[in-house]
Protein backbone atom coordinates (compact mmCIF):
# COMPACT_ATOMS: atom_id res chain seq x y z
CA UNK A 1 0.00 0.00 0.00
CA UNK A 2 1.37 3.36 -1.04
CA UNK A 3 1.02 6.78 0.55
CA UNK A 4 0.71 5.50 4.09
CA UNK A 5 1.29 8.15 6.74
CA UNK A 6 0.78 7.07 10.32
CA UNK A 7 0.30 9.98 12.71
CA UNK A 8 -2.76 9.26 14.89
CA UNK A 9 -2.87 12.69 16.58
CA UNK A 10 -6.10 13.80 14.90
CA UNK A 11 -7.59 10.31 15.16
CA UNK A 12 -7.23 10.58 18.93
CA UNK A 13 -9.14 13.86 18.84
CA UNK A 14 -11.98 12.22 16.88
CA UNK A 15 -12.21 8.97 18.82
CA UNK A 16 -11.83 10.37 22.36
CA UNK A 17 -15.45 11.65 22.34
CA UNK A 18 -16.67 8.32 20.88
CA UNK A 19 -14.86 6.42 23.63
CA UNK A 20 -16.50 8.72 26.18
CA UNK A 21 -19.91 8.00 24.66
CA UNK A 22 -19.24 4.25 24.87
CA UNK A 23 -18.11 4.51 28.51
CA UNK A 24 -21.27 6.45 29.38
CA UNK A 25 -23.39 3.84 27.63
CA UNK A 26 -21.78 0.88 29.41
CA UNK A 27 -21.23 2.30 32.90
CA UNK A 28 -24.18 1.55 35.23
CA UNK A 29 -24.46 5.16 36.43
CA UNK A 30 -27.80 6.08 38.02
CA UNK A 31 -27.08 9.18 40.08
CA UNK A 32 -27.79 12.31 38.03
CA UNK A 33 -25.06 14.40 39.67
CA UNK A 34 -22.48 11.69 38.94
CA UNK A 35 -23.53 11.52 35.26
CA UNK A 36 -23.34 15.32 34.93
CA UNK A 37 -19.94 15.48 36.62
CA UNK A 38 -18.42 12.51 34.78
CA UNK A 39 -19.53 13.86 31.38
CA UNK A 40 -18.13 17.30 32.10
CA UNK A 41 -14.78 16.05 33.40
CA UNK A 42 -14.38 13.63 30.48
CA UNK A 43 -15.16 16.38 27.95
CA UNK A 44 -12.13 18.29 29.24
CA UNK A 45 -9.82 15.56 27.89
CA UNK A 46 -10.47 16.26 24.16
CA UNK A 47 -10.33 19.99 24.91
CA UNK A 48 -6.90 19.77 26.53
CA UNK A 49 -5.73 17.54 23.68
CA UNK A 50 -6.95 20.12 21.13
CA UNK A 51 -5.01 22.81 23.02
CA UNK A 52 -1.88 20.70 22.68
CA UNK A 53 -2.46 20.49 18.91
CA UNK A 54 -3.09 24.24 18.77
CA UNK A 55 0.17 25.00 20.60
CA UNK A 56 2.22 22.54 18.50
CA UNK A 57 0.74 23.82 15.23
CA UNK A 58 3.39 25.69 13.24
CA UNK A 59 2.46 29.08 11.78
CA UNK A 60 3.11 28.09 8.20
CA UNK A 61 1.08 26.99 5.21
CA UNK A 62 0.30 23.39 4.33
CA UNK A 63 -1.31 20.40 6.01
CA UNK A 64 0.01 19.35 9.42
CA UNK A 65 -0.56 16.28 11.66
CA UNK A 66 -1.42 14.34 8.49
CA UNK A 67 -2.60 10.73 8.69
CA UNK A 68 -3.32 8.60 5.63
CA UNK A 69 -4.15 4.90 5.45
CA UNK A 70 -6.05 2.84 2.91
CA UNK A 71 -9.56 2.24 4.25
CA UNK A 72 -11.79 0.70 1.53
CA UNK A 73 -9.48 -0.85 -1.05
CA UNK A 74 -12.18 -1.63 -3.64
CA UNK A 75 -13.00 2.07 -4.13
CA UNK A 76 -9.55 3.44 -3.24
CA UNK A 77 -11.01 5.32 -0.25
CA UNK A 78 -8.47 6.50 2.29
CA UNK A 79 -8.75 7.35 5.94
CA UNK A 80 -7.03 10.67 5.33
CA UNK A 81 -6.85 13.39 7.97
CA UNK A 82 -4.98 16.67 8.22
CA UNK A 83 -5.30 20.15 9.66
CA UNK A 84 -4.22 23.58 8.44
CA UNK A 85 -4.78 27.22 9.35
CA UNK A 86 -8.26 27.14 7.83
CA UNK A 87 -9.51 24.36 10.12
CA UNK A 88 -7.29 24.70 13.21
CA UNK A 89 -9.29 27.36 15.09
CA UNK A 90 -12.59 25.66 14.23
CA UNK A 91 -11.42 22.37 15.71
CA UNK A 92 -10.19 24.14 18.86
CA UNK A 93 -13.49 26.04 19.18
CA UNK A 94 -15.46 22.79 18.91
CA UNK A 95 -13.50 21.14 21.71
CA UNK A 96 -13.70 24.35 23.79
CA UNK A 97 -17.48 24.71 23.60
CA UNK A 98 -18.47 21.12 24.43
CA UNK A 99 -17.32 21.23 28.11
CA UNK A 100 -19.09 24.59 28.52
CA UNK A 101 -22.28 23.11 27.08
CA UNK A 102 -22.03 20.21 29.53
CA UNK A 103 -21.46 22.55 32.48
CA UNK A 104 -24.40 24.72 31.38
CA UNK A 105 -26.69 21.66 31.35
CA UNK A 106 -26.34 20.77 35.05
CA UNK A 107 -29.61 22.47 36.04
CA UNK A 108 -31.62 22.59 32.84
CA UNK A 109 -31.29 18.94 31.72
CA UNK A 110 -32.58 16.34 34.18
CA UNK A 111 -34.13 13.65 31.95
CA UNK A 112 -32.40 11.02 29.78
CA UNK A 113 -29.02 12.33 30.90
CA UNK A 114 -26.91 9.56 29.39
CA UNK A 115 -28.57 9.92 26.00
CA UNK A 116 -28.11 13.69 26.15
CA UNK A 117 -24.37 13.57 26.76
CA UNK A 118 -23.81 10.64 24.39
CA UNK A 119 -25.55 12.63 21.63
CA UNK A 120 -23.20 15.58 22.13
CA UNK A 121 -20.08 13.39 22.21
CA UNK A 122 -21.05 11.68 18.93
CA UNK A 123 -21.82 15.11 17.49
CA UNK A 124 -18.38 16.34 18.55
CA UNK A 125 -16.67 13.41 16.82
CA UNK A 126 -18.61 14.10 13.61
CA UNK A 127 -17.82 17.81 13.62
CA UNK A 128 -14.10 17.41 14.32
CA UNK A 129 -13.93 14.65 11.71
CA UNK A 130 -15.57 16.92 9.13
CA UNK A 131 -13.05 19.68 9.79
CA UNK A 132 -10.00 17.42 9.41
CA UNK A 133 -11.10 14.88 6.75
CA UNK A 134 -9.16 15.13 3.49
CA UNK A 135 -10.98 12.31 1.69
CA UNK A 136 -14.35 13.21 0.14
CA UNK A 137 -16.06 9.98 1.23
CA UNK A 138 -14.67 10.22 4.77
CA UNK A 139 -15.82 13.85 4.97
CA UNK A 140 -19.33 12.83 3.97
CA UNK A 141 -19.41 10.06 6.61
CA UNK A 142 -18.51 12.55 9.35
CA UNK A 143 -20.91 15.15 7.86
CA UNK A 144 -23.80 12.68 8.16
CA UNK A 145 -22.66 11.43 11.58
CA UNK A 146 -23.52 14.75 13.23
CA UNK A 147 -27.01 14.98 11.71
CA UNK A 148 -28.93 12.53 13.90
CA UNK A 149 -27.45 13.59 17.28
CA UNK A 150 -28.56 17.19 16.66
CA UNK A 151 -31.99 15.95 15.58
CA UNK A 152 -32.38 14.10 18.88
CA UNK A 153 -31.01 17.00 20.94
CA UNK A 154 -33.71 19.30 19.51
CA UNK A 155 -36.46 16.66 19.42
CA UNK A 156 -36.05 15.24 22.94
CA UNK A 157 -34.88 18.14 25.11
CA UNK A 158 -36.32 21.08 23.18
CA UNK A 159 -39.36 23.31 23.77
CA UNK A 160 -43.04 22.81 23.03
CA UNK A 161 -42.62 22.79 19.24
CA UNK A 162 -39.47 20.68 19.37
CA UNK A 163 -40.69 17.86 17.10
CA UNK A 164 -41.67 20.27 14.35
CA UNK A 165 -38.35 22.12 14.65
CA UNK A 166 -36.33 18.86 14.69
CA UNK A 167 -38.09 17.51 11.60
CA UNK A 168 -37.60 20.81 9.79
CA UNK A 169 -33.90 20.74 10.66
CA UNK A 170 -33.61 17.15 9.45
CA UNK A 171 -35.45 17.73 6.15
CA UNK A 172 -33.48 20.84 5.22
CA UNK A 173 -30.04 19.47 6.10
CA UNK A 174 -30.74 16.00 4.66
CA UNK A 175 -31.88 17.57 1.38
CA UNK A 176 -28.71 19.65 1.17
CA UNK A 177 -26.57 16.62 2.03
CA UNK A 178 -28.28 14.55 -0.68
CA UNK A 179 -27.54 17.15 -3.36
CA UNK A 180 -23.93 17.33 -2.21
CA UNK A 181 -23.66 13.52 -2.27
CA UNK A 182 -24.94 13.38 -5.86
CA UNK A 183 -22.36 16.02 -6.83
CA UNK A 184 -19.58 14.02 -5.16
CA UNK A 185 -20.61 10.86 -7.03
CA UNK A 186 -20.56 12.73 -10.32
CA UNK A 187 -17.11 14.18 -9.67
CA UNK A 188 -15.68 10.77 -8.76
CA UNK A 189 -17.34 9.09 -11.77
CA UNK A 190 -16.19 11.81 -14.16
CA UNK A 191 -12.59 11.56 -13.00
CA UNK A 192 -12.67 7.77 -13.26
CA UNK A 193 -14.10 7.63 -16.80
CA UNK A 194 -12.08 10.56 -18.16
CA UNK A 195 -8.72 9.91 -16.50
CA UNK A 196 -9.09 6.29 -15.36
CA UNK A 197 -8.34 7.42 -11.80
CA UNK A 198 -10.53 6.26 -8.93
CA UNK A 199 -10.00 8.61 -6.02
CA UNK A 200 -11.89 10.50 -3.32
CA UNK A 201 -8.95 12.71 -2.35
CA UNK A 202 -10.25 16.27 -1.93
CA UNK A 203 -7.25 18.00 -3.49
CA UNK A 204 -7.40 15.85 -6.64
CA UNK A 205 -10.74 17.50 -7.52
CA UNK A 206 -9.48 21.08 -7.26
CA UNK A 207 -10.12 22.96 -10.51
CA UNK A 208 -11.62 19.87 -12.16
CA UNK A 209 -12.53 20.54 -15.80
CA UNK A 210 -16.18 19.47 -16.10
CA UNK A 211 -18.54 20.14 -19.02
CA UNK A 212 -20.16 23.54 -18.49
CA UNK A 213 -23.67 22.36 -17.57
CA UNK A 214 -22.38 19.56 -15.33
CA UNK A 215 -20.02 22.02 -13.63
CA UNK A 216 -22.83 24.46 -12.91
CA UNK A 217 -25.14 21.71 -11.58
CA UNK A 218 -22.45 20.24 -9.33
CA UNK A 219 -21.51 23.73 -8.17
CA UNK A 220 -25.08 24.41 -7.06
CA UNK A 221 -25.31 20.93 -5.52
CA UNK A 222 -22.37 21.76 -3.25
CA UNK A 223 -23.54 25.35 -2.78
CA UNK A 224 -27.00 24.30 -1.53
CA UNK A 225 -25.50 21.66 0.76
CA UNK A 226 -23.30 24.25 2.45
CA UNK A 227 -25.68 27.24 2.14
CA UNK A 228 -28.40 25.39 4.05
CA UNK A 229 -25.94 24.67 6.85
CA UNK A 230 -24.68 28.31 7.03
CA UNK A 231 -27.66 29.18 6.54
CA UNK A 232 -27.77 31.67 3.69
CA UNK A 233 -30.90 33.47 2.55
CA UNK A 234 -33.26 32.08 1.20
CA UNK A 235 -32.58 28.59 2.66
CA UNK A 236 -32.35 29.87 6.24
CA UNK A 237 -35.92 29.26 7.45
CA UNK A 238 -35.09 26.14 9.48
CA UNK A 239 -32.66 28.01 11.74
CA UNK A 240 -34.93 30.27 13.88
CA UNK A 241 -37.21 27.34 14.79
CA UNK A 242 -34.27 25.05 15.56
CA UNK A 243 -32.58 27.69 17.73
CA UNK A 244 -35.77 28.66 19.53
CA UNK A 245 -36.87 25.13 20.38
CA UNK A 246 -33.45 23.60 21.10
CA UNK A 247 -32.20 23.47 24.69
CA UNK A 248 -29.61 26.11 25.57
CA UNK A 249 -26.74 23.65 24.99
CA UNK A 250 -28.13 22.72 21.58
CA UNK A 251 -28.39 26.38 20.58
CA UNK A 252 -24.80 27.03 21.68
CA UNK A 253 -23.46 24.18 19.56
CA UNK A 254 -25.74 24.98 16.63
CA UNK A 255 -24.60 28.62 16.51
CA UNK A 256 -21.05 28.05 17.68
CA UNK A 257 -20.07 25.05 15.56
CA UNK A 258 -22.59 23.54 13.16
CA UNK A 259 -23.18 26.70 11.13
CA UNK A 260 -19.43 26.99 10.60
CA UNK A 261 -19.38 23.67 8.77
CA UNK A 262 -21.23 25.44 5.98
CA UNK A 263 -18.77 28.31 5.70
CA UNK A 264 -15.83 25.89 6.05
CA UNK A 265 -17.27 23.84 3.17
CA UNK A 266 -17.49 26.93 0.98
CA UNK A 267 -13.77 27.56 1.48
CA UNK A 268 -12.47 23.98 1.40
CA UNK A 269 -14.71 22.54 -1.34
CA UNK A 270 -16.89 24.91 -3.34
CA UNK A 271 -14.42 27.61 -4.41
CA UNK A 272 -11.33 25.48 -5.23
CA UNK A 273 -13.28 22.68 -6.96
CA UNK A 274 -15.30 25.06 -9.14
CA UNK A 275 -13.21 28.28 -9.29
CA UNK A 276 -14.39 29.42 -12.73
CA UNK A 277 -18.09 28.73 -12.06
CA UNK A 278 -17.74 30.45 -8.70
CA UNK A 279 -16.20 33.49 -10.36
CA UNK A 280 -19.19 33.73 -12.71
CA UNK A 281 -21.64 33.75 -9.80
CA UNK A 282 -19.76 36.03 -7.39
CA UNK A 283 -22.23 38.94 -7.85
CA UNK A 284 -25.20 36.70 -6.97
CA UNK A 285 -23.43 35.27 -3.91
CA UNK A 286 -22.42 38.73 -2.67
CA UNK A 287 -25.99 39.98 -3.12
CA UNK A 288 -27.36 37.03 -1.09
CA UNK A 289 -24.77 37.73 1.64
CA UNK A 290 -25.74 41.40 1.91
CA UNK A 291 -29.45 40.50 1.91
CA UNK A 292 -28.75 38.09 4.77
CA UNK A 293 -26.97 40.79 6.77
CA UNK A 294 -29.72 43.40 6.37
CA UNK A 295 -32.71 41.04 6.41
CA UNK A 296 -31.44 39.22 9.52
CA UNK A 297 -30.86 42.54 11.25
CA UNK A 298 -34.36 43.86 10.61
CA UNK A 299 -35.99 40.56 11.63
CA UNK A 300 -33.96 40.54 14.86
CA UNK A 301 -35.28 43.99 15.71
CA UNK A 302 -38.87 42.80 15.14
CA UNK A 303 -38.72 39.85 17.57
CA UNK A 304 -40.46 39.64 20.95
CA UNK A 305 -38.96 36.23 21.75
CA UNK A 306 -35.45 36.87 23.07
CA UNK A 307 -34.07 33.60 21.71
CA UNK A 308 -35.52 34.26 18.26
CA UNK A 309 -33.81 37.65 18.26
CA UNK A 310 -30.45 35.94 18.78
CA UNK A 311 -31.34 33.32 16.16
CA UNK A 312 -32.03 35.93 13.47
CA UNK A 313 -28.90 37.80 14.51
CA UNK A 314 -27.03 34.61 13.53
CA UNK A 315 -28.42 34.91 10.02
CA UNK A 316 -27.11 38.48 9.89
CA UNK A 317 -23.68 37.67 11.32
CA UNK A 318 -23.22 34.62 9.10
CA UNK A 319 -23.97 36.94 6.16
CA UNK A 320 -20.86 38.90 7.18
CA UNK A 321 -18.79 35.71 7.07
CA UNK A 322 -20.01 34.67 3.60
CA UNK A 323 -19.43 38.23 2.38
CA UNK A 324 -15.79 37.91 3.43
CA UNK A 325 -15.44 34.48 1.82
CA UNK A 326 -17.01 35.44 -1.50
CA UNK A 327 -14.93 38.63 -1.73
CA UNK A 328 -11.90 36.35 -2.22
CA UNK A 329 -9.60 38.93 -0.65
CA UNK A 330 -6.75 38.12 1.73
CA UNK A 331 -7.94 40.47 4.49
CA UNK A 332 -11.60 39.51 4.05
CA UNK A 333 -10.83 35.79 4.22
CA UNK A 334 -8.73 36.25 7.36
CA UNK A 335 -11.60 38.23 8.86
CA UNK A 336 -14.14 35.58 7.80
CA UNK A 337 -12.31 32.75 9.56
CA UNK A 338 -11.66 34.90 12.63
CA UNK A 339 -15.33 35.92 12.62
CA UNK A 340 -16.39 32.27 12.57
CA UNK A 341 -14.65 31.94 15.93
CA UNK A 342 -15.98 35.29 17.19
CA UNK A 343 -19.55 34.40 16.27
CA UNK A 344 -19.22 31.04 18.02
CA UNK A 345 -18.05 32.76 21.20
CA UNK A 346 -20.35 35.80 21.29
CA UNK A 347 -23.56 34.24 19.97
CA UNK A 348 -22.91 31.04 21.92
CA UNK A 349 -22.59 33.12 25.09
CA UNK A 350 -25.80 35.04 24.27
CA UNK A 351 -27.70 31.77 23.89
CA UNK A 352 -26.19 30.58 27.16
CA UNK A 353 -27.37 33.72 28.97
CA UNK A 354 -30.81 33.47 27.36
CA UNK A 355 -30.94 29.97 28.84
CA UNK A 356 -29.94 31.32 32.25
CA UNK A 357 -32.79 33.84 32.10
CA UNK A 358 -35.16 31.06 31.06
CA UNK A 359 -34.07 28.99 34.08
CA UNK A 360 -35.09 31.90 36.31
CA UNK A 361 -38.56 32.58 34.87
CA UNK A 362 -39.35 29.94 32.22
CA UNK A 363 -40.21 32.44 29.54
CA UNK A 364 -38.35 33.87 26.57
CA UNK A 365 -40.59 36.90 25.95
CA UNK A 366 -38.84 40.22 26.55
CA UNK A 367 -42.03 41.87 27.82
CA UNK A 368 -42.00 39.49 30.82
CA UNK A 369 -38.80 41.04 32.15
CA UNK A 370 -37.82 44.70 32.60
CA UNK A 371 -35.89 46.44 35.36
CA UNK A 372 -34.02 43.31 36.45
CA UNK A 373 -30.63 45.08 36.33
CA UNK A 374 -31.44 46.23 39.88
CA UNK A 375 -31.90 42.62 41.00
CA UNK A 376 -29.13 40.84 39.06
CA UNK A 377 -26.50 43.54 38.39
CA UNK A 378 -23.57 41.17 37.79
CA UNK A 379 -25.53 39.14 35.25
CA UNK A 380 -26.59 42.37 33.54
CA UNK A 381 -22.98 43.56 33.32
CA UNK A 382 -21.91 40.28 31.71
CA UNK A 383 -24.82 40.43 29.28
CA UNK A 384 -23.93 43.94 28.17
CA UNK A 385 -20.27 42.88 27.80
CA UNK A 386 -21.19 39.90 25.59
CA UNK A 387 -23.63 42.03 23.55
CA UNK A 388 -20.94 44.63 22.90
CA UNK A 389 -18.62 41.89 21.66
CA UNK A 390 -21.35 40.76 19.26
CA UNK A 391 -21.91 44.33 18.06
CA UNK A 392 -18.17 44.69 17.35
CA UNK A 393 -16.96 47.16 19.96
CA UNK A 394 -13.24 47.94 19.49
CA UNK A 395 -11.20 46.04 22.06
CA UNK A 396 -13.46 42.99 21.90
CA UNK A 397 -13.35 40.05 19.51
CA UNK A 398 -16.15 40.98 17.10
CA UNK A 399 -14.46 44.19 16.00
CA UNK A 400 -11.50 42.60 14.23
CA UNK A 401 -13.50 40.07 12.25
CA UNK A 402 -15.96 42.66 10.95
CA UNK A 403 -13.22 45.23 10.32
CA UNK A 404 -11.11 42.84 8.23
CA UNK A 405 -14.13 41.58 6.29
CA UNK A 406 -15.27 45.10 5.43
CA UNK A 407 -11.71 46.25 4.67
CA UNK A 408 -11.07 43.37 2.28
CA UNK A 409 -14.49 43.57 0.66
CA UNK A 410 -14.10 47.32 0.14
CA UNK A 411 -10.87 46.69 -1.78
CA UNK A 412 -12.70 44.38 -4.19
CA UNK A 413 -16.38 45.38 -4.17
CA UNK A 414 -16.97 48.79 -2.61
CA UNK A 415 -20.77 48.88 -2.87
CA UNK A 416 -21.16 45.51 -1.12
CA UNK A 417 -18.84 46.61 1.69
CA UNK A 418 -20.91 49.78 2.21
CA UNK A 419 -24.18 47.81 2.23
CA UNK A 420 -22.69 45.17 4.52
CA UNK A 421 -21.57 47.84 7.00
CA UNK A 422 -25.22 48.63 7.70
CA UNK A 423 -25.30 45.31 9.57
CA UNK A 424 -23.01 46.78 12.23
CA UNK A 425 -25.52 49.57 12.83
CA UNK A 426 -28.47 47.16 12.85
CA UNK A 427 -26.80 44.84 15.37
CA UNK A 428 -26.29 47.78 17.72
CA UNK A 429 -29.94 48.79 17.32
CA UNK A 430 -31.56 45.43 18.04
CA UNK A 431 -29.19 44.34 20.83
CA UNK A 432 -29.15 47.64 22.71
CA UNK A 433 -32.94 47.89 22.38
CA UNK A 434 -33.28 44.37 23.77
CA UNK A 435 -30.96 45.21 26.68
CA UNK A 436 -33.07 48.25 27.51
CA UNK A 437 -36.33 46.27 27.44
CA UNK A 438 -35.08 43.28 29.43
CA UNK A 439 -32.78 44.85 32.03
CA UNK A 440 -33.72 48.49 32.51
CA UNK A 441 -36.79 50.55 33.35
CA UNK A 442 -39.24 49.66 36.13
CA UNK A 443 -39.74 46.15 37.46
CA UNK A 444 -43.10 45.11 36.02
CA UNK A 445 -43.67 41.83 37.85
CA UNK A 446 -43.13 41.16 41.59
CA UNK A 447 -41.62 37.71 40.92
CA UNK A 448 -38.76 39.37 39.02
CA UNK A 449 -37.59 40.91 42.30
CA UNK A 450 -36.82 37.40 43.55
CA UNK A 451 -34.31 36.61 40.81
CA UNK A 452 -30.96 35.37 42.08
CA UNK A 453 -27.77 36.81 40.68
CA UNK A 454 -25.05 34.59 39.26
CA UNK A 455 -23.96 31.45 41.10
CA UNK A 456 -20.47 29.93 40.96
CA UNK A 457 -21.25 27.71 37.94
CA UNK A 458 -22.51 30.68 35.92
CA UNK A 459 -19.46 32.74 36.89
CA UNK A 460 -17.17 29.97 35.59
CA UNK A 461 -19.12 29.66 32.34
CA UNK A 462 -19.14 33.36 31.52
CA UNK A 463 -15.51 33.92 32.49
CA UNK A 464 -14.54 31.04 30.18
CA UNK A 465 -16.37 32.80 27.34
CA UNK A 466 -15.00 36.20 28.36
CA UNK A 467 -11.30 35.27 28.28
CA UNK A 468 -11.05 34.50 24.52
CA UNK A 469 -13.42 37.39 23.74
CA UNK A 470 -10.99 39.85 25.36
CA UNK A 471 -7.88 38.00 24.16
CA UNK A 472 -8.92 38.14 20.49
CA UNK A 473 -10.06 41.75 20.92
CA UNK A 474 -6.74 42.91 22.36
CA UNK A 475 -4.28 40.66 20.51
CA UNK A 476 -5.82 39.18 17.33
CA UNK A 477 -2.36 38.81 15.79
CA UNK A 478 -1.76 35.62 17.80
CA UNK A 479 -4.68 33.92 16.03
CA UNK A 480 -4.21 35.55 12.64
CA UNK A 481 -0.64 34.22 12.49
CA UNK A 482 -2.11 30.71 12.59
CA UNK A 483 -4.58 31.50 9.80
CA UNK A 484 -2.73 33.78 7.37
CA UNK A 485 -0.04 31.47 5.89
CA UNK A 486 -2.64 28.88 4.86
CA UNK A 487 -4.86 31.56 3.32
CA UNK A 488 -1.97 33.11 1.41
CA UNK A 489 -1.25 29.79 -0.28
CA UNK A 490 -4.97 29.19 -0.76
CA UNK A 491 -5.54 32.50 -2.57
CA UNK A 492 -2.47 32.02 -4.78
CA UNK A 493 -3.86 28.62 -5.77
CA UNK A 494 -7.32 30.03 -6.61
CA UNK A 495 -5.86 32.91 -8.61
CA UNK A 496 -3.73 30.42 -10.52
CA UNK A 497 -6.86 28.43 -11.38
CA UNK A 498 -8.60 31.57 -12.66
CA UNK A 499 -5.82 32.55 -15.10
Amino acid sequence: MANIIINPTLSHLIFLPLIGALILLLLPLKNKKVIHLFSFIYSLIPFLYSLLIFIKFKSEGGIQFEEKQLWIKLFNIYYHLGIDGISLLLVTLTCFLIPLVFLSSFKYIQEHLKTYYISFLILQAGVVGSFVALDMFLFYVFWELMLLPMYFIIGIWGGKRRIEAAIKFLIFTAFGSFLMFLSILYLVSFKYFQENILTFDIFSFYNIQLPHLAGVLCFFGFLLGFAIKVPMVPVHTWLPDAHTEAPAGGSIILAGILLKLGTYGLIRFLIPIFPKVFYDYIPLLLILSVIGIIYGGFLSFAQEDFKKLIAYSSVSHMGFITLGIFSLNFYALNGAILQMINHGLSTGALFLMAGMLYERKHTRMMEDFGGIAKVIPTFTAFFIFISLSSIGLPGLNGFWGEFLILLGTFQEYKIFAILGATGVVLSAVYLLTAIKRVFFGEIKFPENERFKDMDFREWVLLICFGIPIVWIGIYPKYFLLKISPALEGYLNMIKGFLK
